[in-house]
């Protein structure tokens, strides 16, 4: 009874220890997770979690999105995750995204990883038109994401029709263009033949460098009230705070970079912005919602930090990370090195194959072809030699015909001779014929004589022919034979040739020590690559002027968006600006000239007076 009353306390007890959990369902860019989670838990510990389960360590720029009423918000770290408002049935979702953006995303962002997930994000936002961008910078993104996503472009694989089921250009942009999809997916292949040998992470890299020249990157807007009531658009980015009209968020009217800002104090619904100088007029706004002005000064805390951290010296942790990704990036690119050189001794020992395979099948061919000359050589030997002993033959009878008709002429002679009387006349005119007779026999036996020499003669001849036919087709098997184990050997053995060096001890083991050397050496490649992209933009910037020509004439004016319109102004304007001031460098140039000139000529006549 006691032991059952212990187990029983025990079981109790253990059911006590045991804490409650509830669980989260977490959605980032690509993936669905889910997680037990304790009641106690804070947004912080889940957090921690999920970025531990990404393997991500860049994690400033991360948060946990939900939206209540409508309306977006944020998981805060210090609050207990069911205490926020929350819908308590399981599981509670959260979003994944980035919260806050880099103002340079080349040398901000560390983690393949991170970039990855920006780089989903900002495709996302510029697709849902969140984010506007121009329809010829529109068709070069959604080339950079498919080099992302097939990598190189190879005809035979990527055939007409390969992008039909992909979303890569916003509907707006697509409707503004009298352009069917395959005359879309063309422009699109165009550009993506360009990108061969980049990587999936260099072609995302490329995409977010062209994607955060746009306007309305990074940017969050919200609905304000100036002092007198008028409604404006508030834009809160990794730079500062910017107010836009309602109709137009690429121009803001007014801008307060986050390093001129001495304060910005919250009081129930109004904002008040202090600028560090003096002169310049405080600036009040309000929000209806309470949610939304929390929102509003967690983004701009948050933004304001990081421009801070950017200016000073960077952390050990991100000292560290960076130096990580500087060797997983020179691992990488020695990687690819010897992939290349093996993917090109690979392509050289197919080309070889494929030129040994030709050459055997074209002995094969002209061993054919010498085979079938043998054989009629053959058959043309042996009519001759049939068609030669027949000759022989024949002259022989000719020959014996011819004898014995000399001899019948002698005895017609001798009967003549012995009856010289009134047949004298019929006997000569037959000594007469058969002289005729012995004569054409004595000829034809002499031309079928010189028949059976001239048989012979090409008897000889085609028997040299087929001699050397035969010789000719012992050399081609011989050929052929060579070929077939010379690429039998180049074909199975995985061991490059004497000449080529090997690349096997790469497989073994790869260094990961670099030296101080190595990293001057690839600091040097880094600036290579840097004045290369230079380059490499304004080809660029040629190439999307050209698209932009190109598909104007198909545009339908009708259904240019404000946006559009406003961003063509735009266009004009800065294009515009530039003229101005290069006429205004030009005419500066001329007045220094001028100056220069008068100052020469005082100085001659200076000269000349002493």
């Amino acid at each position: 009874m006691a032991e059952a009353i212990t187990s029983r306390m025990s079981f109790t007890s253990l059911k006590r220890k045991q804490p409650k959990t509830f669980t989260v369902r977490i959605i980032t860019m690509d993936a669905e997770m889910e997680f037990n989670c304790e009641m106690k838990w804070k947004g912080k510990d889940l957090f921690d979690l999920v970025c531990r389960t990404l393997g991500l360590r860049e994690t400033w720029f991360f948060g946990l999105q939900y939206t209540i009423k409508d309306t977006i918000a944020w998981l805060r770290w210090i609050k207990k995750v069911l205490g926020h408002d929350v819908p308590k049935e399981e599981p509670v979702t959260f979003h994944f995204l980035a919260k806050f953006y880099p103002e340079n995303v080349e040398e901000e962002l560390v983690q393949d990883i991170t970039q990855h997930l920006f780089f989903l994000q900002v495709k996302k936002q510029i697709l849902e038109e969140k984010i506007y961008c121009p329809p010829e910078a529109s068709v070069l993104l959604a080339s950079y994401a498919v080099q992302a996503k097939y990598g190189d472009y190879d005809p035979s694989v990527h055939k007409r029709g390969f992008l039909a089921e992909e979303e890569l250009l916003p509907k707006r942009v697509i409707n503004l263009y009298q352009m069917t999809p395959e005359m879309w997916e063309e422009r699109i292949t165009a550009w993506y033949a360009e990108h061969r040998g980049r990587t999936r992470d260099e072609a995302e890299m490329e995409y977010l460098k062209i994607a955060q020249d746009t306007e309305m990157y990074g940017v969050n807007y919200f609905l304000i009230r100036n002092k007198k009531g008028t409604e404006l658009l508030l834009g809160v980015d990794a730079l500062g705070l910017h107010i836009y009209d309602l109709e137009n968020r690429l121009t803001p009217k007014t801008s307060f970079p986050w390093n001129e800002i001495r304060n910005i104090s919250y009081s129930d619904k109004e904002f008040t912005i202090k600028p560090l100088e003096k002169k310049i007029d405080v600036f009040k706004f309000n929000s209806s919602k309470l949610r939304v002005n929390k929102l509003i000064l967690q983004l701009c805390i948050g933004n304001h930090d990081l421009f801070m951290r950017r200016r000073k010296a960077d952390s050990l942790e991100v000292q560290q990370m960076k130096a990580q990704a500087r060797e997983e990036k020179a691992r990488k690119q020695m990687e690819r090195q010897r992939l290349a050189r093996e993917k090109q001794l690979r392509e050289e020992a197919e080309r070889i194959a494929d030129e040994l395979e030709r050459r055997l099948l074209q002995l094969k061919d002209e061993a054919q072809m010498a085979n079938d000359a043998l054989m009629r050589s053959e058959e043309t030997a042996d009519l001759l030699a049939e068609k030669a002993q027949i000759t022989e033959e024949e002259a022989k009878l000719l020959a014996q015909k011819a004898a014995e008709a000399e001899q019948e002429m002698q005895r017609i002679k001798v009967t003549a001779i012995r009856n010289e009387g009134g047949k004298t006349e019929l006997m000569e005119q037959k000594v007469l014929e058969t002289e005729m007779l012995a004569l054409k026999m004595a000829e034809e036996s002499e031309r079928r004589v010189k028949e059976a020499e001239q048989l012979k003669q090409d008897l000889q001849e085609s028997r040299d022919s087929e001699r050397r036919a035969k010789q000719k087709l012992l050399e081609i098997s011989s050929k052929t034979s060579y070929m077939q184990a010379a690429g039998t050997s180049s074909s199975s053995s995985t061991v490059p040739p004497t000449d080529v060096p090997s690349f096997s001890m790469l497989n073994d083991s790869l260094p990961y020590d670099f030296k101080d050397t190595d990293m001057k050496r690839l600091s040097m490649e880094i600036e290579k690559e840097k004045v290369e992209y230079m380059e490499k933009s304004r080809h660029l910037q040629v190439q999307l002027n050209e698209l932009k020509t190109e598909i104007e004439s198909l545009k339908l004016k009708e259904r240019e968006s404000a946006m559009d319109i406003m961003h063509e102004n735009q266009a004009a304007n800065r294009t515009q600006l530039k003229g101005k001031e290069s006429c205004l460098h030009l005419s500066v140039i001329h007045s220094v000239c001028q100056l220069t000139l008068q100052s020469t000529q005082c100085r001659v006549a200076f000269f000349e007076e002493l």
